[in-house]
């Protein structure tokens, strides 16, 4: 038995238990062949639900943090993400982007199920953000179809993305697929800035009615970066003694990095 199966088959009545996940339109994810599974991301569990409510092993790009910790938790979430098909990457500096879009391609090309969150990182306030082309360049580069989904309730089980998900009567787990989108007639443009942004925002288009999110046209990580500056502390620095100056006010902000 592998230890997806195995997964499954502990963690997928445990699921139904404790959020009492409704799964609707699963069935236009094809049984076989290359397939891109794109949607929204709003906190940590989206990964962990996914994977157990499809019929199909997906496999996804994750942060190498995930499977590098050494304690007990650590080693406990390295054993599920790499179960369920995470795929560690790399993805600080330069060349993350381009491993990560390899690492795509590669998962495609041996006809599997790839799912990928456009935005790039969860949503810092539960609206929907700008997607980013990496799906749109995975869509021309492999003629996979993408199949769009929604988490929702997801947020209100872990808000904020961290600390332990919450149970309760009122909390329940929506995940909903769309129709399969082709976008085999921009074969071979998958070099065309403009198609890639147009194929791109039809599939935010489809996120946000799955999700019926609120649409942002603006990069969440750039969300991230104006949020973390307008909350970084002014930081009053004074005259030297004896200085003719008066004492000036200098704002000090952080420098957001993505999620």
């Amino acid at each position: 038995m592998s230890r997806f199966v195995l997964l499954k088959s502990l963690l997928g009545p445990l699921l139904k238990l404790l959020f009492r996940p409704r799964v609707e339109g699963a069935d236009h994810i094809p049984g076989e062949g290359p397939v891109i599974l794109a949607g929204n991301h709003v906190t940590f569990i989206d990964s962990m639900i996914l994977p157990l409510v499809t019929g199909r092993r997906v496999y996804f790009i994750g942060k190498n943090e995930y499977v590098t910790g050494r304690s007990l938790k650590g080693r406990l979430m390295a054993w599920f993400f790499t179960g369920v098909g995470m795929i560690p990457v790399d993805r600080d500096g330069g060349r993350g982007g381009v491993a990560a879009l390899m690492t795509g391609c590669r998962v495609l090309e041996e006809g599997k199920c790839f799912g990928i969150y456009p935005e790039g990182t969860r949503s810092p306030d539960g609206r929907l953000y700008r997607g980013r082309t990496g799906v749109a360049r995975l869509a021309l580069m492999t003629g996979a179809p993408v199949v769009p989904f929604a988490m929702i309730g997801t947020d209100r089980i872990q808000p904020g993305g961290a600390g332990l998900p919450r149970v309760g009567p009122g909390l329940r787990v929506t995940v909903r697929f769309g129709r399969p989108l082709d976008f085999s007639r921009y074969e071979g443009m998958d070099r065309d800035r403009y198609v890639l942004r147009a194929v791109t925002d039809e599939v935010m288009a489809e996120v946000m009615r799955l999700s019926g999110q609120e649409y942002v046209d603006m990069y969440a990580t750039k969300a991230k970066a104006v949020a973390s500056a307008d909350a970084a502390p002014t930081v009053t620095r004074m005259a030297p003694c004896g200085s003719a100056h008066r004492p000036a006010a200098e704002e000090s902000t952080a420098t957001a990095r993505a999620a």
